[in-house]
């Protein structure tokens, strides 16, 4: 009970940022954006399972330098660059390989799930893209992660999850994610396909995540987007909003690697203060990802199938699944 007084007090100091959106009626707000990880499209259901996410990102706030919850902020006030903000609500739930085992499966993966609350800045140029963003949310029992995924199951009859009464306690999950984004000239071919080279780097501090980052996405098609890319899944499961409204339709593909060098992951080292399941982790890890991102209008939907390499010393084999998002723009 007290996680979640603390969790509802940390959500209301962000209500004075959010005023911020307000100063710009009738206009061009933003994009909503809708995201669902997954690992029944790899037909498996172990490790990172389901994610899930809502969210919204602003226009181009006007009036940001002005604002004293904002100027003092690094990396993302810039002048000349267009500042947006963003809000969004997730859910992700980890579990080992052998779900129908109600005893402590010692090497593998802990139960564990996550409800969190993420506030982003973004400082958005020509050619280079910066995000800060922190992120609120409550890991363990009161994450509900247990409830959820045996409801789901009893929905088509899957195999039932024993072992919740293993997963990790209860803890306030705080955390710092900076990242940056560059586009690079792009390639144009005669026939009007062009390809991009988007390198990223980022870094991350919490309880939950704390890891340095780098990679680059390439993508291929008509009408590229002038966004940053296709949105990619972060290590606590959330997916990045980077889509930005266009007047032309397009389609592209778009292949990324991501190499991270891991301090911490608590879905792995297990809770921070008290004693819980751990394994021992894996500090350099690479995800990659395969995709084809569409976009209508105002739409724009992507797949991308993604494999993680082994994330821990006991683990099997590396681990896949799929990410569907969708935009809308207004």
């Amino acid at each position: 009970m007290r996680l979640k007084v603390i969790f509802l007090f940390v959500l209301m100091g962000f209500l004075p940022v959010l005023s911020l959106a307000k100063s710009e009626k009738g206009k061009n707000f933003g994009t909503f954006s809708w995201c669902l990880a997954n690992d029944i499209f790899a037909i498996t259901d172990r490790r990172f399972t389901d994610g899930f996410q809502i969210g919204w990102m602003s226009k181009d706030l006007k009036n940001y330098r002005e604002n004293p919850w904002l100027k003092w902020m690094p990396f993302v006030n810039k002048p000349g660059f267009q500042h947006s903000i963003s809000i969004s609500l997730g859910h992700s739930i980890y579990t080992p390989d052998q779900i129908w085992r109600s005893d402590l499966i010692e090497e593998d993966c802990p139960y564990a799930g996550i409800f969190y609350f993420s506030f982003g800045i973004h400082s958005i140029g020509d050619l280079r893209m910066d995000t800060l963003e922190v992120s609120i949310g409550i890991l363990g029992p009161h994450s509900y992660a247990e409830q959820i995924q045996k409801f789901i199951h009893s929905l088509y009859n899957g195999i039932r999850p024993n072992g919740w009464d293993h997963q990790l306690k209860d803890e306030l999950a705080l955390g710092v994610i900076y990242e940056r984004r560059w586009k690079l000239p792009q390639l144009q071919f005669n026939d009007g396909s062009r390809i991009e080279f988007i390198p990223h780097m980022g870094v991350g501090l919490g309880n939950v995540q704390t890891y340095a980052s780098t990679g680059m996405q390439i993508r291929f098609g008509r009408n590229l987007p002038k966004d940053f890319g296709a949105p990619l899944i972060r290590p606590g499961g959330d997916c990045n909003m980077t889509f930005r409204r266009s007047g032309k339709s397009g389609v592209y593909a778009f292949f990324a690697v991501d190499g991270k060098a891991v301090l911490r992951n608590i879905f792995l080292d297990g809770n921070t203060f008290r004693d819980s399941h751990r394994v021992d982790k894996k500090y350099f890890t690479t995800d990659i990802l395969l995709g084809v991102s569409m976009r209508f209008g105002r739409v724009n939907i992507s797949y991308a199938y993604v494999l993680w390499t082994k994330r821990f010393k006991t683990e099997p084999k590396e681990h896949i699944f799929g990410v569907l998002n969708l935009s809308y723009s207004y």
